[in-house]
């Protein structure tokens, strides 16, 4: 039976060959599910200091699985359907690793103070709170603030002390 034109036909010879691409692409997709919901698994088990990340292993494991299905399809030889997925399973681990790495570095969790910026007051702040929106850089949501003295809603401020999450204000 040929599949019809357009798509892609499994070679019905030796069904048996392609059992460790399905084997292996879908243990590598439940690790990558246990690590997307769970955390990166092996961050826990302190294997490979840094160098072997769970998330990336899983993405590698998947596209083995994937592209060696995908080679095997097009009728390509045995040998070059497991060439050809090592390379692209080992391109995408280093590929996912490295992402992974930047994105980690970059997320460091320090807010970044507000000391000095400029903003509106937009419920009334006093000792007691209130709010203010600020016009830095990644200030897209109101803050709490609170103040020494009263100040109306809609007047123009500036942060002169970073408490936690909120901010002491005075009028600009």
């Amino acid at each position: 039976m040929s599949a019809p034109p357009g798509r892609f036909a499994l070679p019905e010879s030796d069904p048996p060959v392609l059992l460790p691409f399905l084997i292996v692409g879908g243990l590598g997709l439940v690790l990558l599910v246990i690590s997307l919901v769970l955390g990166d698994v092996l961050d826990h088990l302190d294997v490979g200091d840094g160098f072997l990340s769970g998330t990336a292993l899983s993405v590698g494991l998947v596209v083995f699985g994937a592209s060696g299905m995908l080679t095997a399809s097009f009728g390509w030889d045995l040998v070059w359907a497991y060439v050809l997925a090592v390379a692209l399973a080992l391109v995408a681990y280093l590929v996912s690793l490295l992402a992974i790495r930047s994105l980690t570095r970059s997320s460091d969790g320090v807010p970044a103070s507000a000391v000095g910026l400029a903003g509106v007051t937009t419920a009334p702040v006093g000792p007691s709170g209130g709010e203010v929106s600020l016009d830095g850089p990644g200030e897209l949501e109101r803050r709490l603030a609170f103040s020494d003295q009263e100040i109306e809603s809609g007047v123009r401020i500036r942060v002169v002390e970073h408490d936690g999450a909120r901010v002491k204000v005075v009028p600009a």
